[in-house]
């Protein structure tokens, strides 16, 4: 028998399990008398695909979803639009106000809109999937930061799925657009800078190239109550669901026709290749925003060390002066300073306050930048008489000891000081403003009036040795500051200290989930490196933390057993972040 043989049983299987065709047999060959079978039709054949297009999709679809995608493990990670993201060793669940604010202007527009903060809720993805095909969204935005990006770029991948345009917001996306676009395909745009008015700019003009291009072959869509009749426009139905070339959702041409001169954004051109529009102007009036959607948002969740919660962010203004090298402001809202009116911000403590919020935060690239602003929202809040206590930022070099006793009497009752390091020459070369004696009287100013202090440092700005890390530890101790926290520097793309770094070969990555800063840095200096870092940091939070005083600055804040059981946790989180290198080294 050949090799090309089968013996007689499985030659008969073979034939038995071959399909059944009623077709007329043709003529027989004279040569071998084989009689021949005639060809099936292509429609007929065995395991041809017949291609069926999808009946049309008549059921509502969701117009804009705002989301803070799930995390990719299921820790906490702390990211606004103004912020990178980092994973929380501090029990923090972040107020994702800018994205209700984003939904509040979609909104305000006539746009049938939901805002899903998955970190917040605990959303984890197989929940998310069926959130997207139960709502199909026609657009989403998304908040995606270094340290999570082939996470949130998975969200954009499920809304493909369900034909949606997916854009993304953030301090990574703005500096790193084209990357972006070229390595996670089903992102459809970048929203580069401040986001409302692109983000409604490219939904609206999208809109309009639908109507135009697709008017005889569409059904309508969204909620027509909240949708003015101007708006009721009409988007590609499911037939454009896979087969022939044909997608469900908005042909990526269309996108590229409709978005060439779209200011603010990066997105795919009808070559497919990634073009950078000019940027787009910042709001000038910032009272003319609409005020965020609150209620939209798992606000009672969300908490801070010593407050607890609930508690959530208000916005007072956008940009700083400051000229600090690693500062994300570079990207975000620059140097032009532009603030609300401090009746814009009351009214929008009122509907916090009648919501059930107690405590807030002014959320702001600097809240003291202008001393006119804070007297004047201090005064308003005294006037009125609204019991919200709150907190804020400020540097040491823009408040003083009389504007700090008006903000504890207005509320305010602890403040996030930048405070970075002991060393002035650390400080001078970052561009910081200030100095260790400033430092030191300021935060003093602040204990007397009996305002809490919340102060940051970071370990490895350029210029850092040993000897000024062991300043920087030696200030901490030596200042009434009731939390401190110490993190690593990170050269965020965008900003000087970025450039700096790369043209002198500080950074040591392989992708940009390296930038979680959780258990290690991209930072490496020749003399410092990335585990010198590391272990410096660590020793630092064990070194402020392993004391009388801010053991019982945390007991006497756990005024019950909520925040008592949230003390308890950080405490657990923090020994096992400080404990492995304490074993290391000494």
């Amino acid at each position: 028998m050949s090799d090309n043989q089968l013996p007689a049983e499985s030659e008969k299987a073979v034939t038995q399990a071959r399909p059944k065709t009623e077709k007329q047999t043709a003529p027989g060959d004279k040569k071998t008398g084989i009689k021949l079978i005639a060809p099936a039709k292509a429609s007929e054949r065995s395991g041809e695909i017949s291609f069926v297009d999808m009946p049309r999709e008549k059921s509502e679809r969701l117009d804009v979803l705002v989301l803070n995608p799930p995390s990719p493990d299921g820790d906490l990670f702390l990211r606004d639009i103004a912020r990178v993201g980092r994973r929380t060793r501090d029990g923090i669940i972040w107020p994702q106000t800018a994205l209700a604010q984003i939904g509040a202007v979609m909104q305000k527009a006539g746009f049938n809109v939901d805002v899903v903060d998955a970190i917040g809720l605990g959303m984890t993805w197989p929940d998310f999937e069926k959130y997207m095909w139960n709502h199909k969204p026609r657009y989403m935005i998304i908040h995606a930061t270094a340290p999570t990006l082939t996470n949130d770029m998975r969200s954009t991948f499920v809304a493909k799925a369900v034909g949606t345009v997916t854009m993304a917001i953030g301090t990574h996306v703005t500096p790193m657009s084209r990357e972006t676009l070229e390595s996670y395909p089903t992102l459809d745009i970048v929203i580069r800078g401040e986001p409302e008015m692109s983000i409604l700019d490219v939904a609206q003009t999208i809109d309009r190239q639908v109507q135009i291009e697709h008017a005889d072959d569409t059904v309508p869509v969204g909620n027509t109550s909240l949708t003015a009749p101007w708006r009721k426009l009409p988007f590609p139905d499911a037939s454009y669901l896979t087969t022939r070339g044909r997608f469900m959702g908005v042909n990526p041409q269309l996108v590229a026709r409709a978005l060439r001169e779209t200011q603010g954004i990066a997105f795919r051109n009808e070559h497919g290749e990634v073009q950078i529009n000019p940027d787009r102007p910042f709001i000038e009036d910032l009272d003319s925003l609409p005020l965020p959607l609150h209620h939209k948002l798992p606000w009672q969740k969300y908490k801070v060390p010593i407050v607890g919660g609930p508690y959530t962010f208000v916005l007072t203004s956008r940009g700083c002066p400051a000229g600090c090298r690693y500062c994300i402001k570079h990207v975000t809202y620059q140097a032009s300073v532009r603030h609300r009116s401090p009746e814009h911000v009351l009214q929008e403590m009122y509907m916090l306050k009648e919501m059930g919020m107690h405590h807030i935060h002014f959320e702001a690239d600097l809240f003291t930048v202008k001393k006119e602003f804070v007297y004047d929202l201090c005064n308003a809040i005294i006037k009125d008489g609204i019991k919200l206590r709150w907190s804020c930022n400020s540097r040491v070099d823009f408040v003083d000891e009389e504007e700090l006793a008006l903000m504890k009497k207005a509320g305010c009752f602890l403040i996030a000081w930048g405070l970075e390091s002991g060393s002035e020459a650390v400080l001078k070369r970052a561009r910081k403003g200030t100095n260790p004696e400033r430092i030191r009287q300021t935060i003093a100013a602040s204990h007397r009036v009996g305002i809490k202090n919340w102060g940051y440092f970071i370990i490895g700005l350029p210029g850092e040795t040993v000897d000024t890390i062991q300043q920087t530890i030696a200030l901490s101790k030596n200042i009434p500051v009731d939390i401190a926290l110490f993190h690593i520097a990170t050269p965020y793309p965008g900003t000087p200290f970025y450039y700096e770094a790369v043209q002198n070969g500080w950074i040591n990555m392989e992708q940009w989930e390296d930038y979680d800063m959780y258990n290690h840095t991209v930072l490496n200096y020749p003399h410092l490196s990335s585990k010198d870092l590391e272990y410096w940091a660590r020793r630092a939070a064990r070194e402020w933390s392993l004391r009388p005083g801010p053991m019982m600055t945390f007991m006497k804040g756990a005024g019950n057993p909520e925040t008592l059981g949230q003390l308890w946790q950080i405490g657990v989180n923090h020994l096992k972040w400080m404990g492995g290198s304490f074993l290391q080294r000494t």
